[in-house]
């Protein structure tokens, strides 16, 4: 019987992983279900045009293309790395991508308590933002978004010029709150409070997960902080203390996960660190406001218990943090926790610079409001997703498998956006399967009030392996593929001529349409402009070519091999 559910579960599950098959599919496919929506004229035409043709131009591998309309993406998150792929694999012609990021690295959010417990390495569970841009042939702007001028329809950078977008859209995540008694006397939210905030955190030794984007990184500091005082702690006989605050679902995963990931640092099976803790060189301890894994079913809050209990943990629930000082906590209880290393799971926030230098519509905790098209609700053509958004109408939490899952319809509303079409609503289901790993080869299947699997059973061996592939799957949609690429470019260059195929320039007008018909100018190398009779009699009057010794081979040539010390040498080309 369990197994039967499990497979209705794993239909409903499918939808995330559909998303691939979403990616070679027609971008036609959401027009041809929104039959009611047709394609609306701009009052001026021609004048957007003009503007665009005649500044807006450059070379996307080796083509030249006539920039129409300019998608400006800001942050690399989930549905920002789909929009990236899914206009690689179906261009429009006339629209220009361009992807401004902190960091080039994205981490799958799913995939990282399995890089922190030494499951996959990096790069396994990091999409590279830079290799998936130039796939595409898209821009790619490695710096910080410190605002948007509506106005102007410019996106501000932290430490290059501002950037020109006809569209917008906002996947930036969040950063961490304020920690409890941290408080500073001024609410000036500069970037001086922001080091000092950051300087704080290091004194006190808290690791905040968000931005989850490098806390890959930060981890690597506690795994040090961790191995160089085990052997002090034993011989001391005390314990390496280390406190997780927040008992959601992404909390107790990292929590179970980082335990595993020490265990396996002094030589412990997953059996022996969960026998008696006599034996362990390190501690751990969950601290949560609410209960753990507050907003899933009963079953599922036990199995997780279970497993903390397994492992060792101290678990302290309804009861939150009211001050943190250097090396303990204070919780309301009065009670008090001492530590050698905190992880901050909780208290999330939104980019102070949404507040401070944009005029977008924000809820209460700073986060961008959108409609159901996933537009802002009150700046036309810029949309939000992921974590930084509060969907007014449709209202979910805040959780990777959404931020996914809003991938396929923000691609089509930002490709509606550039052609003139009337964006179309998108509503997220409202209970999702969510797969909770508990770090040790094991997983918790959780959705509604009901669960299956569990730390030490078969099933739950099952539903990691299951997890694990989604995963992996997940992971391969955005892997480069070269040869397909080479079709693609194959393609868009027919496509190029067929004024009927190019919607972008359609909408523009007849000036965009006769710009983009051009035959794009090939590269045919150096001197490819000069006829070969003239080019080979005029070489001829060089000979004997000039050359120096440590020229070893390629004189005359566009390249050549040269000795630049004894036993070195070094290809040099002037290309």
């Amino acid at each position: 019987q369990t197994t039967k559910t499990l497979l209705s579960l794993a239909r409903q599950k499918q939808v995330c992983e559909k998303q691939s098959s979403f990616l070679f599919s027609s971008s036609s496919s959401f027009c041809r279900r929104s039959k009611s929506h047709r394609r609306t004229k701009p009052s001026s035409i021609g004048n957007i045009a003009a503007a665009a043709l005649n500044s807006n131009t450059t070379t996307m591998k080796s083509r030249r293309q006539t920039i129409i309309r300019d998608i400006v993406l800001v942050g690399g998150g989930h549905s920002h790395v789909f929009v990236l792929k899914n206009f690689t694999m179906h261009p429009e012609p006339g629209v220009r991508i361009t992807l401004v990021a902190k960091d080039v690295m994205t981490p799958y959010s799913g995939m990282l308590p399995g890089n922190v417990s030494g499951k996959y390495k990096y790069e396994e569970c990091h999409v590279d933002l830079g290799k998936l841009c130039r796939e595409g042939g898209h821009r790619l702007i490695h710096d910080e978004c410190v605002g948007i001028d509506d106005k102007s329809k410019r996106v501000l950078l932290k430490n290059q010029p501002s950037v020109k977008y006809d569209v917008c859209s906002l996947d930036v995540g969040i950063t961490p709150g304020m920690l409890p008694g941290a408080a500073s006397s001024s609410n000036s939210p500069s970037e001086a409070s922001a080091k000092s905030e950051s300087a704080k955190e290091e004194a006190l030794l808290v690791t905040p997960v968000k931005p989850i984007g490098t806390f890959a990184t930060r981890f690597e500091t506690v795994l040090r902080h961790f191995k160089e005082l085990c052997d002090e702690k034993r011989k001391e006989d005390e314990r390496f203390r280390v406190v997780v605050v927040g008992g959601g679902a992404g909390g107790v995963e990292l929590a179970l996960a980082m335990e595993r990931r020490f265990a396996s640092e002094v030589g412990l099976t997953s059996s022996s660190s969960s026998s008696s803790d006599a034996a362990l060189p390190y501690q751990f301890a969950l601290v949560t406001r609410g209960e753990v894994l507050k907003g899933h079913g009963k079953s599922a809050r036990e199995k997780i218990l279970a497993a903390l209990k397994a492992r060792n943990f101290e678990v302290y629930e309804n009861d939150g943090v009211e001050e943190v000082a250097e090396s303990s906590l204070s919780l309301e209880s009065g009670k008090k926790i001492g530590f050698n290393e905190c992880v901050w799971c909780t208290d999330a926030k939104a980019q102070k610079w949404l507040r401070t230098n944009t005029n977008l519509e924000l809820n209460e905790k700073g986060f961008v409001n959108i409609k159901a098209t996933l537009e802002s609700t009150n700046i036309p053509d810029v949309f939000a997703v992921g974590d930084v958004c509060n969907n007014v109408e449709h209202p979910r939490p805040k959780a990777g498998v959404y931020a996914v899952r809003q991938g396929p319809p923000l691609a089509e509303n930002l490709r509606r956006r550039c052609v003139g079409e009337n964006v179309v609503p998108f509503t997220p289901q409202k209970t999702c399967l969510a797969l909770i790993s508990t770090g040790d080869g094991h997983a918790i299947a959780s959705y509604g009030s009901r669960s299956w699997g569990a730390h030490d059973t078969a099933v739950g061996e099952r539903l990691w392996r299951w997890k694990d592939k989604i995963d992996k799957k997940w992971m391969k949609m955005y892997e480069p593929n070269l040869e397909m690429l080479e079709k693609m470019e194959r393609e868009e260059q027919e496509n190029a001529l067929n004024a009927k195929a190019n919607k972008v320039a359609a909408f523009a007008g007849q000036e965009a349409l006769d710009a983009i018909k051009a035959t794009p100018m090939r590269c045919g190398g150096c001197g490819a402009k000069v006829g070969s009779t003239i080019l080979s009699r005029v070489m001829k009057r060089l000979e004997p070519i000039p050359t120096h010794p440590n020229v070893l081979l390629g004189a005359g040539d566009d390249a050549a091999i040269v000795e630049t010390s004894p036993g070195k040498v070094s290809v040099q080309t002037v290309d």
